[in-house]
């Protein structure tokens, strides 16, 4: 049993009163360790290959609920001028007006709303994605990897999730026609989530 509970609604009252405890003590708040965490993206360039990028700063907070999964949540604040996609001229191309306008709007925001188990460590979070002022829902796919105290005693949960998006939804819609057809960057772009929370003191 996972985190965010069972996805048979008919069987969550039992999942609930026969909870291990285990489970029951992941209860609690939790900060993101931006160090052993990494969010990052894939795009399509020139039609042809991958690009990949992450950000470099961010913060993040979890509040899990072992006892009652459905009331975990999750937000996440990340410094859109920390960009990194192995290139500084086109991490320099990504922060200008063509893209994400970091002087104007420095930070990209997730808010979680919503959580949906999906059988055994898989879940489903729905929740806002904010980027150059704009919201609209994002889901990830996540896969709950367990729970571990750390060699300094650190008690902490390990999360992986996916998701893909359209990057006109907020209003990213710079781009450059090829001469062979099609264009420079893709309008799917897959993120991607790593990310390891210590439990609050």
């Amino acid at each position: 049993m996972g985190i965010f509970g069972r996805k048979d609604t008919e069987t969550t009252a039992a999942a609930t009163a026969t909870v291990s405890p285990e489970l029951a003590a992941l209860t609690g708040a939790y900060t993101i360790d931006p160090a052993h965490s990494t969010i990052g993206f894939v795009a399509r360039h020139a039609m042809v290959t991958n690009v990949k990028g992450k950000f470099n700063e961010f913060t993040g907070a979890l509040h899990l609920d072992g006892t009652d999964p459905s009331k975990s949540s999750a937000s996440i604040d990340v410094t859109m001028d920390s960009i990194d996609t192995g290139s500084a001229d086109r991490d320099g191309h990504l922060k200008t007006a063509d893209f994400f306008k970091t002087d104007e709007f420095p930070q990209m925001t997730f808010r979680s709303t919503a959580t949906q188990a999906l059988g055994g460590d898989d879940y489903r979070i729905t929740g806002d994605l904010t980027i150059l002022g704009v919201t609209k829902p994002l889901t990830i796919d996540l896969e709950f990897n367990g729970a571990a105290k750390d060699p300094f005693g650190n008690e902490r949960v390990g999360f992986e999730g996916k998701a893909e998006i359209l990057r006109s939804d907020w209003g990213l819609t710079w781009n450059a026609a090829l001469e062979t057809g099609g264009v420079l960057v893709s309008d799917k772009i897959k993120l991607n989530f790593d990310i390891s929370a210590i439990k609050n003191a």
